[in-house]
């Protein structure tokens, strides 16, 4: 043990163990606030308790709460002040937050205090970097020292793998002008004396990150919420939200109610109770774990404060100064889960020490730093943080409550996060929208099913180790698994389906063929060339050549009725297309917000006159279903109904679809006889009522069946064997997803957001310009085309790129146009037919004056582009339509071919 026993002594936690004697001064200030203290500048400081012991030792009462507010907060922790900060700036008044105990006294008084842009998404690394710079400027703000120290980061590589998502981070970092290297082990011991380098391969040096003391961000922001009007009340307990029609109207406390339209959940490891507590119950998905730290007494040579942060994620330790010694933790691989049960404290205190949990990360650190074996230990942390089901936090407006907001769910990063999710919450509750898009955080990505508490615990085990872990493209979650599944799971897995999981569905990626190493392929995870390549080019070949099939039952499917037009007038305001086309017909659309973005794309079909069957993306069913109701008026001749339920879907893509359907049904499918986008209700085999679509969501020939659950095994045995004399097989959502991104199809939630209108992803075509019927979005889209986009939806192939040795490009990669920076990729794939690399993505010109240029045909046409993959710049020739004459020249069998549906929808 590189530790002697007899030192692992349980030490008592100092409250100004990251800043000495920080939290007895943050308290008194606290409790001397309801008594009338007042800060430096003659303004009165608003947070108070309901008893404090003055001078005297008299017991005084504190502020009493109001009896109403615009907007209550939970939670006084660095999210939940963070929040109240930004309202406050963004003009807001009678702001109340309330901290069931002490301020800052839950997680953020234990927080290890790193801020580091170092993230996996693009919104993340934007919001830590704007915390990085709030953090620096508010000791100017406040007066309140918040112990900034920009001492740059280093995230070290000890295997060409991890060197290599290294590589990638920093070209998508360097696209949001944050400063990061790539360095060699050599000037990582240049940086960081202590650091052994002899099993490093390189590093990322971020020079910005910044080490800070939580608790004194925590009473900066307070001080200054407080300072623009902000009441501030602790030891004040939220028991439930109150709420009426689907409105936020007040909270309960055990001191009394208070009346308010918006409620914002900060409650961090108590927000999923929280949730629970409000008289229409919120799901706010998350689940505790147990977080060690250790803090050691400066060595002999004392560290440096301004010594950079240490992220070794292969030893899966972090390690940054403090007060001359380390402190150092980490994300082990056997996370220890609390708080299952529920609440069982008010404030956070350190919990048991253990240390043979801790022994691995200790080893760990005293690899990468010997010299600190000599070190004395101060102490070992444990502290509760708080994660969710895929690593990213919760943020926005519930979809069952309207007014009831929520942030929280931070994954070990509040306080990195705390400062830009504060701003981006802010600007949502003022707008009705974010500066930036933020769905990738957005709490309606989650629905009831993942509120589960046993799902939650398995899940947060597996999600601790992954934020150290190397995670290459297209990795899964293996646990809460086969939660939703398709009537044919049992029949697909049998036949070799290899499962990924979308919004708790499982959906095939490809099939194995028989006497293929399954193990050897679900172990083979790299970002260069795959072991599955083979097997979806073979899917590919069939879905062009014969027929294949591939079960897409996971899409999200709602049913829109009324006695009258409602349904029409409602889809019409809401939809960018035409929706008032015959009974039969399928119209491909988005839902625009007032922006003219996408807050939907989707597919309508007109089943009768005032019936229509909405088909959206996956992960789209909590969002979209919270949209169209947002939307709805209170008229109880409309009723909306999620039946993704009810119906299994079934894509026949491929030139023989038409054969096997006609076999089956008796019915002539010929384009002459089923027009493309067209859909008729018949019987396929034994079973009716099946609803046929002529389209497949690829530009494919075939059809879409959406078959009554109950048929649906009959169905697709009846599909697979008829389909045997015409080389059918199955497929999975790999080949979909070439398929796609060969012929320029966007897929919502990665080419197309919230932010994006039709006019920049090629789509005005599918805008109902040429009507006088009003839409959502309307005006917006009538002055972009006035004005001109000054971004554009763009496909690349790549050149000079050898598909067998070369990196492979994944998505985020950024595009240079004339050796100039001009966007970044959203989608690739590669792509068969074209035995080359595809990439989509959006490039914009240059600013003017700090004013977006227009982009023009030669903008696109005239530039030579290139794709930086990991830090290689690679030749891609650029178009604004897919390259339709080197697909007639390839397909083999073109007169079999069907291309109206041209341009369907990318679910």
């Amino acid at each position: 043990m590189p530790f002697p026993r007899a030192m692992r002594t349980s030490c008592v936690w100092s409250s100004g163990a990251l800043s000495p004697g920080l939290l007895p001064r943050l308290l008194k200030h606290a409790g001397s606030c309801g008594t009338g203290w007042t800060r430096p500048g003659g303004r009165r400081c608003l947070w108070s308790s309901p008893r404090r012991v003055g001078s005297a030792g008299e017991t005084t009462q504190a502020i009493p709460l109001p009896s109403q507010a615009r907007v209550v907060i939970c939670g006084g922790g660095i999210v939940g002040t963070s929040v109240a900060y930004h309202l406050a700036l963004l003009g807001w008044s009678e702001i109340v937050l309330l901290e069931q105990g002490r301020l800052g006294a839950g997680t953020t008084r234990l927080c290890a205090g790193i801020v580091s842009v170092a993230k996996p998404i693009s919104i993340e690394c934007k919001m830590a970097d704007y915390s990085n710079s709030l953090y620096e400027r508010l000791e100017e703000e406040t007066g309140v020292k918040t112990g900034y120290v920009k001492t740059g980061s280093l995230c070290l590589a000890q295997n060409q793998d991890r060197f290599l998502s290294l590589k990638r981070l920093a070209s998508r970092l360097k696209v949001m002008g944050v400063a990061c290297n790539i360095i060699k082990p050599k000037d990582v011991s240049k940086l960081h004396p202590l650091i052994n380098i002899h099993d490093l391969v390189g590093a990322l040096h971020l020079p910005g990150d910044a080490v800070v003391s939580s608790p004194d961000v925590n009473h900066s922001l307070a001080t200054a919420a407080a300072s623009h009007g902000v009441q501030i009340h602790e030891r004040t307990t939220v028991n439930h939200v109150m709420v009426e029609k689907g409105h936020v109207t007040g909270v309960e406390t055990d001191r009394g109610a208070i009346q308010c339209e918006y409620f914002v959940n900060c409650a961090g490891q108590w927000a999923y109770e929280l949730g629970q507590a409000s008289e229409t119950k919120v799901s706010v998905p998350l689940h505790g774990c147990e977080h060690f730290y250790l803090l050691t007494k400066p060595p002999a040579e004392p560290i440096q404060p301004t010594a950079p942060v240490v992220m070794d994620m292969d030893g899966r330790i972090y390690i940054r100064a403090w007060q001359g010694g380390v402190l150092s933790g980490g994300f082990e691989k056997n996370p220890k889960p609390i708080f299952t049960e529920g609440r069982n404290q008010l404030e956070i205190q350190n919990m048991q020490e253990d240390w043979d949990h801790f022994e691995p990360m200790l080893s760990a650190l005293l690899r990468r730093m010997p010299e600190l074996e000599a070190c004395e230990i101060q102490q070992l942390v444990n502290c509760p943080e708080s994660f969710t089901p895929d690593m990213r936090c919760l943020m926005g407006e519930t979809p069952g409550v309207h007014g009831y907001f929520v942030l929280a769910g931070m994954n070990a990063s509040g306080l990195t996060f705390a400062g830009g999710a504060g701003k981006y919450l802010a600007e949502w509750m003022t707008y009705g929208y974010p500066t930036a898009n933020v769905w990738p955080l957005d709490i309606k990505r989650f629905g009831n099913l993942q509120s589960s508490r046993t799902f939650l615990r398995h899940r947060v085990m597996e999600v601790m180790p992954l934020l150290y872990n190397l995670k290459v493209p297209r990795w899964d979650f293996q646990t809460g698994r086969q939660l939703r599944t398709s009537p044919l799971y049992d029949r697909l897995d049998t036949q070799g389906a290899r499962w990924m999981e979308k919004h708790g569905f499982e959906r095939a990626k490809y099939f194995v063929p028989a006497g293929k190493d399954l193990l050897s392929l679900d172990a083979s995870k790299t970002f260069y060339k795959p072991d599955w390549f083979d097997i979806v080019g073979a899917e590919v070949k069939c879905c062009k050549e014969a027929v294949c099939v591939i079960d897409m039952s996971s899409f999200t499917k709602f049913e829109l009725t009324s006695t009258d037009d409602q349904a029409l007038e409602l889809l019409q305001y809401l939809c960018a297309n035409d929706l008032d086309v015959p009974v039969g017909h399928i119209v491909h659309t988005g839902m625009l917000n007032e922006r003219g973005g996408y807050e939907n794309d989707c597919s309508v079909v007109r089943i009768k006159k005032n019936s229509f069957f909405i088909i959206s993306p996956t992960d789209q069913q909590v969002h979209c279903w919270s949209w169209l109701k947002k939307h709805m008026p209170n008229d109880p001749h409309l009723h909306l109904e999620d039946v993704s339920w009810k119906y299994t879907a079934l894509n026949l893509i491929g030139p023989r679809a038409m054969d096997v359907l006609g076999e089956l049904s008796y019915v002539s499918m010929t384009p002459e006889h089923f027009p493309s986008l067209f859909c008729k209700e018949m019987s396929v085999g034994y079973a009716n009522g099946i609803r046929v679509m002529s389209m497949t969501h690829t530009g494919e020939p075939g059809f879409m069946l959406y078959i009554p659950i109950e048929y649906a095994l009959h169905v697709y045995n009846e599909v697979m064997s008829v389909g045997q004399k015409y080389g059918i097989r199955n497929a999975g959502y790999y080949a979909l997803r070439s398929l796609r991104i060969e012929k320029f199809f966007a897929f919502w939630g990665q080419d197309l957001d919230p932010f994006t209108t039709p006019l920049e992803c090629g789509r005005e075509f599918r805008v109902k310009f040429d009507t006088d019927v009003d839409f959502l979005g309307r005006a917006s889209l009538i002055l972009q085309r006035q004005q001109g986009v000054s971004r554009r939806f763009i496909m690349l192939v790549l050149e000079d790129h050898d598909t067998e040795l070369d990196l492979w490009p994944w998505w985020g990669e950024p595009i240079y146009r004339n050796g100039d920076l001009c966007g970044t990729t959203t989608s690739s794939a590669y792509s068969y037919t074209l035995e080359r690399h595809v990439c989509l993505g959006f490039v914009s010109p240059p600013c003017l004056d700090g004013i977006p240029t227009v982009v023009t045909p030669d903008f696109i046409n005239k530039g030579d582009y290139e794709v930086d993959i990991a830090g290689q710049r690679y030749p891609a020739k650029a178009k604004l339509y897919p390259f339709s004459s080197l697909f007639a020249q390839q397909r083999r069998r073109k007169d079999d071919m069907e291309l109206s549906n041209f341009q369907g929808t990318g679910l």
